[in-house]
């Protein structure tokens, strides 16, 4: 279903009460793109491995202020494991249960063709960079809040994280807000080694998966990828942006929350079995939640791979639905499930900037969002 297929007969209008707006690319971008040679060795890398790649698994009440917060499990208002993650841990499966009583609408995005209104805030985002945003051939659009939904580097090298902060140092949004992904190795403390592990069972099973056996080393030597694992700190190089990790930031009163964890693939960075683990990752959101930043989708709102299959989480799409609510659900993790859709009361917008060839040409996503009452920006 399209959005026009959702209109109420007033012309072209936007979804919902709030402005949903995506950012015109260019169409010679693909050509230009294509013409750097330095940049089709790295697509040719990547083409070989995608089938691999993570996209087949995997108040503040006074005028423009913000500020961090970090959030505290609450059970209180917890949510029971899902009843299709014990019959169905397949989320390709469980998908097939849920879609007959779940209402999915595409949404054709609007470009921004005004400045957002003093009562609005207006969000730019974007997901999966991969260390390739030097061959980003659109301009990032202004705005007011820029999001980011991980995977901004290949393996999360110390160089790569300095060179993605001098990139969105030159953003002019006065605030920019980042989550890791499971490229981010280096962030994840928990997170080993895995060269000689292989794929499990239920791994090809719930991914369609089955050309490789041992984690590919994305283009790169497996010396950069031990060197990265080893760096310690390297949070603290993301100095030109917020940097969540299960904790929020609030900016003209509007809740964001951010957080990397993702269901298990090939035990990446950030990565937690599907059903009760994943669950108590969800559980840490706030229940009054404006705007969520995860790593992977929901099941059923860009998480198709080209497969066929599914690779979003159960618990999260219920966690959403059922608790928290946001307005609005960013995400990446998906390359080719990159788009904006909606339950008819969120909407869910894979912002991923690299599509399933691993080439930057899917271009940001922007919204405003209503501030709350008798809050404006400063």
């Amino acid at each position: 279903m399209t959005l026009e297929d959702v209109d109420d007969g007033g012309g072209d209008r936007i979804y919902d009460d709030d402005n949903i707006q995506r950012c015109k690319c260019s169409p010679n971008s693909l050509n230009d793109f294509g013409k750097n040679n330095r940049l089709l060795f790295w697509t040719v890398i990547w083409t070989s491995l995608r089938f691999f790649s993570d996209s087949m698994c995997s108040l503040c009440a006074h005028r423009g202020a913000s500020r961090q917060v970090p959030f505290k499990n609450s059970t209180s208002h917890s949510l029971t494991l899902h009843p299709l993650s014990l019959v169905a841990p397949d989320p390709t499966a469980a998908w097939h249960e849920l879609s007959q009583h779940q209402k999915v609408v595409k949404i054709n995005a609007k470009l921004p063709t005004t400045e957002a209104p003093s009562d609005k805030l207006r969000v730019v985002c974007m997901s999966d960079t991969h260390s390739l945003t030097p061959f980003i051939k659109f301009d990032v659009p202004a705005g007011d809040v820029f999001i980011h939904a991980g995977d901004f580097t290949k393996c999360g090298s110390l160089q790569e994280v300095i060179e993605f902060n001098n990139w969105i140092g030159n953003l002019t949004h006065k605030h920019k807000i980042v989550i890791a992904g499971n490229h981010e190795l280096s962030f994840d403390p928990t997170f080993t080694h895995p060269f000689s592990v292989h794929t499990s069972g239920d791994h090809q099973k719930h991914t369609g998966t089955s050309i490789l056996d041992d984690i590919p080393t994305l283009g790169m030597s497996k010396d950069t990828l031990a060197e990265a694992i080893k760096t310690t700190n390297v949070k603290d190089y993301l100095t030109n942006c917020t940097y969540l990790e299960d904790s929020e930031i609030i900016v003209n009163g509007i809740k964001i929350y951010g957080t990397p964890w993702q269901p298990e693939f090939c035990k990446w960075a950030f990565n937690v079995p599907r059903g009760e683990a994943c669950l108590s990752k969800w559980e840490m959101i706030p229940s009054d939640t404006d705007i969520l930043v995860t790593h992977t989708p929901p099941v059923g709102h860009g998480d198709l791979c080209c497969t066929g299959v599914r690779a979003g989480c159960v618990e999260l799409l219920s966690t959403v639905q059922n608790r928290v609510k946001p307005k609005y659900h960013v995400f990446g993790h998906i390359h080719e499930g990159y788009g904006i859709s909606s339950d008819g009361k969120i909407i869910y917008i894979n912002a991923s900037t690299c599509d399933i060839n691993y080439l930057p040409s899917n271009s940001p996503i922007v919204f405003d969002i209503t501030l709350p009452p008798g809050i404006k920006k400063s």
